[in-house]
C-alpha cells in the first residue's frame, strides 16, 4: 500500500471519522502536522487549519506561523491563528509553560471546534510520540494505564498519524517535498521527553533495529490486559463513585472492604491520576484524619466524615464583587443578591436574608470567600468567633466552605456568613430607623 491508502486504512479500522466530517487540524509547522495536512488535504477531506503562536520564540514563532499560512493560502485550506501571552498565564495560574501551553491550544481548539461546527480536531502524533509517552510514563509510574500510551481516538480528539515511525514522517515530507520548520527545542536533551527520543530509543534500536514496531504489539497487549481489567474494575467503580454536580462522592461504608488492597484502591482511582503513595497515605488515615486532602496533577480528594469527595482543581483568581449604596441586584459565583432598603425592623428568620442597621455601613460593601484567619461576632453572642469554627459547628466541608458568600464592610469587618449567620454588630436595634436588606439565592 501506498502511503495515502496506509493513511486511510488507518482511519476506517481505527474508526477516526467518516468522509463527509469536517477536521479540524491543529498545525505547528513541523513536519508531523505539515504531512497530516497535506495528505488529508490530497485525500479530498473537508478541513480546516489551527495554528497557535505562544509566542515562546520571538520571530522563529512568527516564522512558524507564517510558513503554515502561506501553505494553507497555497492549497486553499480555511486558516485560524491565535497568540497567547503563554508566560504571563502560566505566571498567573502557577504552572508550567508546558502545562499553560497545552491547556491554552486544546482549550481554543475546541471553541473553536464548536464555534465553526467541526465534526473532529486532528493531532499528528506519530509512533514514536506513542512510545516515548508510553517509555515516560513507565519511568513515572503511572500502572498499566499509563503503559497505553496514545490513543487513536478519544471522544472528539483523533490522531490519523499513529501509524508512522518518524523516520518514515521525515522520508515523505522530502518526498513530497512539504515546507516545514524544527522547532530548536526539540533537540534539547533538557526535556523529558527529548532526552528519550534522543538518547534512549537509539540504544534500544541497536539491540533491534525493528524496534518501534515490536514495541508496537507491545503496547496493543497492554491494551489488551487494560481492557481486561477494567471489565471487572469499571462496574464496581461506577457504584462507589456517584457524581453530583461538579464532584464525585463516595461512601466510606460502601469502600471500606476495599481500601486495604492498594492495587485495586489504584485502579479504582486511575481516571483522578492519585499516585500509589498518595492513596496509601489515604489508606493509614482513612478513620482517623476527617477533613484531610489528597492531591493529584488535576483533582483534590476530601477524606471528610463520612464521604471521599473528590473535585476537579480550579485555576482561577480570588474574585470579589463590590456593592455601592446604589446596587439593586448582584451576582457572585453562583449565588444572587437583592439589595433593598426599609424602615421594617422586625426580625425575619430566614438565613438567606440578612436585615442590617444601614447607618452602621460603609460603601462599598464587598462579597468575597472565606480567607484564613476571618473571623466575626455572631448574632446573639459577646465573644467573636473564627469562621472556620463555625464552618466545623455546621460541618461544612473544605470545598464547600469556599464557597460560601461573605459580605464585608467598608471598614474590614465581617456583616454576614451568607446564609449561615450575621453579626452581632450589624443587627437592627431599637434605634435602628433604616434597614439595608440583603437577600440571598
Amino acid at each position: 500500500m501506498n502511503l495515502l491508502e496506509r493513511l486511510t486504512f488507518f482511519i476506517k479500522d481505527n474508526s477516526l471519522f467518516e468522509a463527509d466530517d469536517k477536521i479540524l487540524l491543529t498545525v505547528s509547522g513541523g513536519r508531523d502536522s505539515m504531512l497530516l495536512t497535506f495528505l488529508l488535504a490530497k485525500a479530498g477531506y473537508q478541513i480546516a487549519i489551527a495554528h497557535c503562536n505562544f509566542k515562546l520564540r520571538g520571530a522563529e514563532s512568527d516564522l512558524d506561523e507564517c510558513l503554515v499560512r502561506d501553505f494553507a493560502e497555497a492549497h486553499g485550506i480555511p486558516f485560524y491563528v491565535r497568540h497567547f501571552d503563554t508566560e504571563q498565564i502560566a505566571s498567573e495560574r502557577g504552572i508550567s509553560i508546558q502545562m499553560a501551553a497545552r491547556e491554552l491550544r486544546y482549550s481554543w481548539f475546541e471553541e473553536l471546534r464548536e464555534a465553526l461546527s467541526f465534526d473532529k480536531i486532528a493531532v499528528a502524533q506519530h509512533l514514536n510520540d506513542h512510545i516515548e509517552t508510553v517509555l515516560l510514563n513507565l519511568s513515572r509510574g503511572t500502572g498499566l494505564q499509563g503503559l497505553q500510551g496514545i490513543q487513536a481516538k478519544r471522544d472528539r480528539l483523533i490522531r490519523p498519524l499513529l501509524f508512522l515511525k518518524a523516520e518514515e514522517v521525515l522520508h515523505y515530507v522530502q518526498e513530497y517535498q512539504i515546507p516545514y520548520r524544527d522547532d530548536q527545542s526539540n533537540f534539547s536533551t533538557k526535556y523529558a521527553r527529548n532526552k528519550v527520543r534522543i538518547d534512549i530509543i537509539p540504544q534500544f534500536k541497536k539491540m533491534q533495529p525493528d524496534f518501534e514496531r515490536i514495541f508496537e504489539q507491545n503496547i496493543a497487549h497492554f491494551k489488551e490486559s487494560y481492557a481486561l481489567l477494567q471489565q471487572f474494575v469499571t462496574p464496581l467503580r461506577n457504584d462507589l463513585f456517584i457524581k453530583e454536580h461538579e464532584a464525585w462522592i463516595i461512601e466510606k461504608e460502601k469502600l471500606r472492604k476495599y481500601v486495604a488492597d492498594l492495587p485495586l484502591l489504584y485502579e479504582l482511582f486511575s481516571p483522578f491520576c492519585f499516585s500509589k503513595s498518595v492513596l496509601a497515605d489515604l489508606q493509614s488515615c482513612f478513620d482517623k484524619e476527617s477533613g484531610r486532602l489528597f492531591q493529584s496533577e488535576g483533582y483534590d480528594l476530601l477524606l471528610d466524615r463520612e464521604f471521599l469527595i473528590i473535585r476537579e482543581k480550579e485555576y482561577k483568581q480570588e474574585d470579589e464583587t463590590v456593592i455601592t449604596s446604589e446596587t439593586k441586584s448582584v451576582s457572585w459565583r453562583n449565588y444572587c443578591f437583592r439589595c433593598d432598603y426599609s424602615h421594617d425592623v422586625s426580625i425575619v428568620r430566614d438565613k438567606q436574608i440578612a436585615k442590617i442597621d444601614a447607618h452602621l455601613l460603609i460603601f462599598p460593601l464587598t462579597l468575597r470567600a472565606w480567607k484564613t484567619g476571618d473571623y466575626f461576632y455572631p448574632l446573639g453572642m459577646t465573644g467573636r468567633k473564627k469562621l472556620s469554627d463555625l464552618f466545623n459547628n455546621y460541618k461544612v466541608n473544605v470545598f464547600d466552605k469556599g464557597n460560601v458568600p461573605i459580605l464585608i464592610n467598608g471598614n474590614g469587618d465581617i456583616i454576614w456568613v451568607a446564609n449561615y449567620q450575621l453579626d452581632n454588630r450589624y443587627k437592627i436595634s431599637g434605634n435602628t430607623n433604616k434597614v439595608f436588606i440583603l437577600s440571598c439565592k
